[in-house]
């Protein structure tokens, strides 16, 4: 049944104004709102309040109004925390009437207050938590529902679940053949699994139209974004109450790549509230198919009658959209899904099974002719952090693996070796394997059998009696190579399914589809590595309990985010096989269970990167990966400088480990050729070396020089600088000493302002911003000097990262060195963040400032994440600090570090990174100039080469800092698979320092995500 279409004559704003003060007294300003039939009005009064006028179409009856009132105010009264739209009585105390239009038509009229919120389809994104918080919403509406009758509730609906069939004589009208064939299969499924079970699944009063449109969600800040309400309560109606879930998840996939996911996460916050049974769920993916399939074939019908209505077709487009993606999923993977979502055992049938598996299992037979359950057999690792296959994509190449394999086979003395079930792994390197065409999204990492390594030609037994289902030895998919599925039955007749796979061609010739097999028969091989691509030979073997009509293109790897689905799907082959379970080592952890043994064992204040945190167990070149195979697009971490675990860093280090590694008392030529290499790259007079292990180390060896040579204290440090965590580099560290826990400036520490020529006081306009900046430092020598005090250091990192990514002004170092020694200081040069060709330009820091220090810092970078760090002076300086006091640093200079710094200086000047890092840095930064142009949440981007800052502001005339913008942001990138991370005084700075492996496709990459996430409204400065 069609509705009527909208009056000739709608009412207009001034008539709403009228209305307004004849029936409830209120002077008001009148906003008209779409609206399919009825005519809406935003009313604002004089005092501010706000309100929604309803002047209802000619053909409403008196019960449908009285209907929406009525259920209002019950849920005014029944589930008050609900910010609903509350009914306002007219002047008369009726709730609704109907005064006399100015055509003569009576319509009937009645007030709501106005709920603010904007719309969840002006809302970007819609993350899992928002639409299970709409899920929640809906679940404690319908839950007080349940108590309220009405008798128009039980009217005749279009959008009814229960009603659907009437769409039969309207998709005819739908012009496109495919989409009107995917319309008639939704309404099959329909017929199929909804109305013979419309007797068994509940029913009661509904909202029924949570659209994308009517759901008003909270302003972006604060995070995270909650729904407020929801409005236009004309489709109220006694239905299924299954429908509720699946109506707004059918509104809430609209423009999701991900249909399957959004859906679940609106039915788990759904049920949380109110919750669903099993009848319900198994039917939700065919009411969500249903509702669309009513929708897109309303509007097929509503354009023949006219064309022109654009509120009818507006969500047209992505419906279609949404029909294509949903027609793709699998009924009964999609119920799985939702099970899952509600706390279910996602397939009904897998406990039952499981557990007969679990009886049976001493009887059944070897699936080799090697008895599993006594041989000598060797579980192997090959997950994403297996330290047996290491980083390198190159380690697990299959001639490669295969050696390592049955070498490691070999030397344990095992009949068999083992691939772990439930295990990531980055082995499948196929673009089938790809979720998506990003490499920095989520791959097929999840292995869903158990795999058999042995030698080729190994007989392949049943473990059960069984019907050969599928044999598949020509054009075989990707996950098995050739193989054949059985089929069995539990003893209460539950069919299940074994499948194996890598079997070689020939013994399959003469397997039939329907053919019995019996327990312990032989009926397949083993192939050879040249059979399948080179695959190590071995069974792959898995328990299937529902094929999902996939036959032989059932995955064995699946995308951990369907993990749990998938796992019930393919239970644990050790079920069967009866391997031992000592022989399996101790499952790693679980994100969670990280997390909370880190917040136990280790300090409170040991930071954790990013809202929702990582557990990174791999890293390979400018990607690191999480223990799920997930990749990272990894923006952020400069210490891996020339590429996580490069390899010739990598054998560089293990070469000298598996030979000596000892402290500096002894000689040894490493230490001197790493000093000799890295002197040859500075100016002179920098030429005497100290080798230490980290960064802070460096910086405090570095004080020490200075004072020793001026025998001088104080020091002069520059706003917002960090050079350390030790206790004198916490001293001149005012981003520590004037932060959290920060016990203020000591009298010896003198603190310059921060040559910013974008926010400080002196910009790029003035030509002479370098010079002033440079003054203040002169100004603080003066008055150390008349106070009686003596300057030992002036210590700046050449480019500051914690201060916001700062490029000084031309002239400022130059000016500011020469006030320096002057005053009898010496000059410190932090480079650790900035040195090693980072900048393109230069290979160090300071060489764009045209300044030599007296003492250069390094650290980070400079063992590619290997602990080694130095501090290089001059002759002199040196000198002075050999002043009968022995220097020793335990591990600074050992032959291992040392065999990592030279290393990666060959690299360095193998791949020439520091011109690479000049040709993608000016690549990426004319990506994020023409990004400026567009947003202007983006203040500013500075820098040079891999070593940038994105300035993020609330106003740019004011250049007030947007720090929750910039963390938003962050986590967004996060969650998109690219990493990053804020920085500055307000931490409103993106700072992009990655390995300098990073490429041009890389920075389209980066700069293509952070275009969409500028676009969502959380990141718009104002909101």
């Amino acid at each position: 049944m069609l509705l009527e279409a909208r009056v000739e004559h709608p009412t207009t704003e001034a008539e709403a104004i009228r209305i307004a003060h004849e029936l409830y007294g209120l002077d008001v300003f009148a906003r008209a709102l779409p609206g399919e039939y009825d005519d809406n009005f935003q009313l604002t009064a004089t005092d501010g309040r706000a309100y929604v006028l309803k002047v209802m179409h000619p053909a409403r009856e008196r019960a449908f109004i009285d209907l929406q009132c009525q259920a209002l105010r019950h849920l005014a009264q029944r589930a008050p925390q609900l910010a609903l739209p509350r009914v306002i009585p007219n002047c008369s105390g009726q709730l609704f009437t109907s005064p006399a239009g100015a055509d003569g038509s009576n319509r009937l009229v009645w007030l709501l207050t106005f709920v603010a919120g904007a719309t969840l389809a002006e809302a970007r994104p819609h993350p899992p938590e928002l639409l299970h918080d709409l899920g929640h919403f809906l679940g404690e509406m319908d839950a007080a529902l349940q108590s309220f009758t009405h008798p128009a509730a039980h009217r005749e609906l279009k959008w009814d679940s229960s009603r659907v069939l009437w769409i039969k004589d309207y998709i005819k009208e739908i012009a496109d053949p495919k989409r009107r064939a995917l319309v008639e299969k939704f309404l099959a499924l329909y017929e199929s699994e909804v109305a013979p079970a419309l007797p068994r699944l509940r029913r009661g009063v509904i909202y029924g139209d949570a659209n994308d449109h009517n759901v008003l969600v909270s302003p972006p800040w604060p995070q995270p974004r909650k729904v407020a309400s929801v409005i236009d309560f004309g489709d109220i109606h006694h239905g299924l109450t299954a429908s509720e879930p699946a109506i707004a998840a059918a509104y809430a996939i609209l423009g999701k790549e991900n249909p399957l996911e959004a859906a679940a996460s609106l039915v788990s916050g759904y049920h949380a509230a109110f919750p669903l049974d099993e009848h319900e769920l198994s039917v939700l993916y065919a009411l969500i198919c249903a509702r669309l399939a009513v929708s897109v074939t309303n509007s097929a019908h509503r354009k023949t009658l006219k064309p022109d209505d654009s509120y009818v077709t507006v969500s047209e487009a992505p419906a279609w959209e949404a029909v294509e993606r949903l027609a793709k999923i699998h009924p009964r993977f999609a119920h799985y899904t939702f099970r899952a979502a509600c706390g279910f055992p996602p397939v009904p049938q897998s406990l039952a099974v499981e557990q007969w598996l679990r009886v049976i299992a001493g009887s059944s037979a070897s699936i080799l002719d090697i008895n599993l359950r006594t041989a000598p057999s060797i579980v192997f690792d090959l997950s994403v952090g297996s330290a047996f296959l290491g980083a390198d994509p190159a380690s697990a190449e299959t001639l490669a693996l295969t050696e390592k394999i049955f070498n490691e086979m070999k030397r344990a003395g095992a009949s068999v070796g083992v691939g772990r079930y439930d295990e990531p792994r980055l082995l499948y390197t196929s673009p089938l394997f790809d979720a998506s065409g990003d490499p920095a999204n989520e791959r097929r990492t999840i292995h869903l059998g158990i795999d058999l390594f042995v030698e080729p030609g190994t007989s392949v037994c049943a473990p059960l009696d069984g019907v050969v289902h599928t044999v598949a030895n020509n054009n075989a998919p990707l996950d098995y190579g050739p193989l054949a599925i059985l089929r069995h039955e539990t003893g209460d007749g539950e069919g299940f399914f074994t499948l194996y796979g890598h079997l070689s061609k020939d013994s399959l010739e003469g397997l039939k589809v329907g053919q019995r097999v019996a327990r312990g028969q032989t009926f397949a091989r083993v192939e050879t590595a040249q059979e399948n691509g080179g695959w190590t030979p071995h069974l792959h073997f898995q328990i299937i309990l529902d094929l999902l009509e996939l036959g032989a293109d059932f995955p064995g790897v699946a995308c951990a985010s369907q993990r749990s689905v998938w796992r019930s799907l393919s239970p644990d082959p050790n079920l069967l096989l009866g391997i031992p379970a000592d022989r399996f080592p101790v499952k790693e952890p679980k994100l969670e269970e990280t997390l909370a043994q880190r917040r136990a064992l280790l300090g409170k204040n040991l930071s954790i990167s990013y809202q929702r945190p990582l557990k990174i167990v791999r890293g390979w070149k400018q990607y690191l990966y999480d223990e799920t195979g997930r990749a990272y697009l990894d923006v952020y971490n400069n210490v891996p400088l020339v590429g996580h675990s490069h390899p010739r860093v990598v054998k560089a280090v293990q070469a000298q480990v598996a030979l000596l590694n000892t402290n500096t008392r002894y000689l040894h030529d490493n230490v001197n050729r790493y000093a000799e290499r890295l002197t040859r790259l500075l100016p002179n007079p920098l030429r005497v070396c100290f080798f230490v292990n980290s960064g802070s180390e460096a910086n405090e060896l570095a004080l020490r020089l200075a004072r020793a040579h001026t025998k001088r204290e104080d020091v002069i440090v520059l706003e917002h600088a960090y050079h350390g965590h030790t206790s004198t580099l916490i001293d001149i560290s005012p981003y520590k000493f004037n932060g959290p826990g920060g016990g203020g400036k000591k009298p010896w520490v003198h603190v310059a302002p921060l040559a910013d020529d974008y926010r400080g006081p002196y910009r790029r306009d003035d030509k002479e911003a370098g010079a002033k900046y440079a003054r203040h430092v002169g100004e603080i020598l003066a008055r150390a000097k008349s106070e009686g005090r003596g300057v030992a250091a002036y210590i700046a990192e050449t480019l500051p990262s914690v201060g916001g990514q700062i490029v000084f002004p031309p002239g400022y170092l130059a000016e500011a060195y020469a006030l320096v020694r002057a005053a009898g200081a010496v000059c410190i040069a932090d480079e650790v963040q900035v040195g090693f060709g980072r900048l393109g330009t230069h290979f160090w820091g300071f060489e764009s400032q045209g300044v030599v220090p007296d003492i250069i810092v390094l650290g980070k970078p400079i063992g590619n994440a290997f602990p080694l760090a130095a501090v290089i002076t001059r002759a002199e300086i040196a000198e002075s600090f050999n002043n009968g006091m022995e220097f020793f640093s335990t591990f600074g200079g050992n032959p291992v570090a040392c065999a990592a710094g030279l290393a990666v200086l060959d690299v360095l000047e193998s791949e020439q990174l520091q011109a690479h890092a000049l040709r993608v840095g000016a690549h990426l930064m004319n990506g994020l100039k023409a990004l400026q142009e567009r947003f202007d949440l983006i203040g500013d981007v500075r820098g040079s080469g891999l070593f940038l800052g994105i300035d993020l502001v609330l106003d740019r005339n004011t250049r007030e800092p947007a720090p929750l913008q910039a963390s938003y942001v962050v986590n967004r990138l996060r969650d998109c698979g690219i990493l990053t991370g804020t920085d500055g005084p307000h931490h409103n700075v993106i700072k992009l320092r990655p390995p300098l492996v990073f490429s041009e496709a890389d920075a389209d990459l980066f700069v293509r995500t952070l275009d969409a996430v500028l676009g969502e409204d959380a990141a718009q400065p104002g909101r």
